[in-house]
């Protein structure tokens, strides 16, 4: 049974769709490699994009803490001068 397989396979023209059909298949595959690295890298540009912004809000959190009044004193005294 594959001895009738080798010999069409061995043949001159079975040979050259072969080749082609891998090769067919290996630029195939390829794309499809190139497609999912695309979106890979979509992914990590959505996720430092969203790391800056966090990163952002964090630091006007940290200048708002560092601006607060010391104790309730201190804000009731923001508040008389109208500088809260």
């Amino acid at each position: 049974m594959t001895g009738w397989i080798i010999t069409l396979l061995a043949s001159g023209p079975a040979r050259k769709t072969l080749g082609l059909l891998l090769a067919a298949l290996t630029i195939v595959l390829f794309e499809l490699n190139l497609c999912r690295a695309d979106e890979r890298a979509g992914r990590l540009a959505v996720r430092l994009s969203t790391s800056k912004r966090i990163h952002e809000i964090q630091r006007q959190m940290l200048d708002a803490t560092s601006r607060r009044p010391a104790n309730r004193d201190a804000l009731a005294q923001r508040m008389r001068d109208g500088q809260f």
